[in-house]
């Protein structure tokens, strides 16, 4: 899978893939909603052809999904969005389930846990409980986005997405990364990514704090392939070693497979 499958247009398009593409494009929308965006600013930061990018657009339209200014000819949220998202407003609030879980890893390690859910192309911390250790790793502010493919949790839910997806927003997210993350190396965060598909969890260095390492799991909600949120625990390198390392991802993944447990409860399944 390369970048330029998604650049030139060289890739077939399944009914499978152009459904993703479409959903793509409806986050980039939702992402600038407040401006809106032109048909060329979606093409390219969605990595499709000017004519592909048009055609989603165009049936997009025609579910009044989005909507296009006549005047500035841009591209907004449509109205259908916002009554299905009134249909589809849950039943429960994730952090609300997962703060107790937070909180009982918080006490078992001694260190600083972390809720981190996505929001379009990047993720939020939502969450944090702090462990007893004296010296605290507060490497996410709670509100506060970053790109989806920067950070531990955001990575490990980042590799819950299919590869073309991972691709789009890694395009999207470009100029704030390189902006942002000098130091970011896309050809790591995909070895994070296989990391997480072939364990079950991610150890990472943090990127703004180099002194400091994360373990993170991403939380599959029910009936859902892609990951809604993850959890991670933070902790000076010291205390990072790698039997300690196994022993947090053990705790780590027990914990994701009780909150898991739960939303199924709730939602009846």
């Amino acid at each position: 899978m390369k970048r330029e499958d998604f650049a030139d247009g060289s890739v077939a398009v399944s009914g499978t893939q152009t459904i993703q593409r479409a959903a793509f494009i409806l986050r980039l929308i939702a992402a600038h909603n407040r401006t809106g965006m032109r048909l060329a600013d979606i093409y390219r930061a969605a990595g499709l052809e000017r004519s592909t990018a048009h055609r989603i657009l165009q049936g997009l339209v025609a579910e009044q999904l989005v909507t296009q200014h006549p005047a500035s000819k841009r591209y907004y949220l449509g109205s259908s969005l916002y009554e299905m998202g009134l249909a589809a407003a849950p039943r429960f609030q994730l952090r609300d389930v997962c703060h107790p879980h937070i909180k009982a890893l918080a006490e078992a390690s001694g260190d600083t846990v972390f809720l981190t859910v996505r929001s379009g192309f990047n993720g939020v911390c939502v969450d944090r409980e702090e462990g007893s250790f004296p010296i605290r790793a507060f490497v996410l502010e709670v509100g506060r986005p970053r790109p989806l493919n920067i950070g531990g949790g955001n990575v490990a839910i980042l590799s819950t997405l299919p590869d073309d997806e991972i691709l789009r927003i890694c395009l999207s997210n470009e100029t704030k990364v390189s902006e942002g993350y000098p130091n970011y190396s896309e050809r790591v965060m995909w070895d994070k990514v296989k990391q997480v598909r072939t364990r079950g969890y991610l150890v990472n260095r943090v990127l703004e704090v180099p002194t400091v390492r994360t373990v993170a799991v991403p939380v599959h909600a029910p009936y859902e392939q892609s990951a809604a949120a993850a959890i991670s625990i933070s902790a000076v390198a010291s205390r990072m070693q790698n039997a300690r390392i196994e022993s947090l991802a053990k705790l780590l993944l027990e914990t994701v497979q009780r909150i898991e447990a739960d939303v199924r409860a709730m939602q009846g399944g």
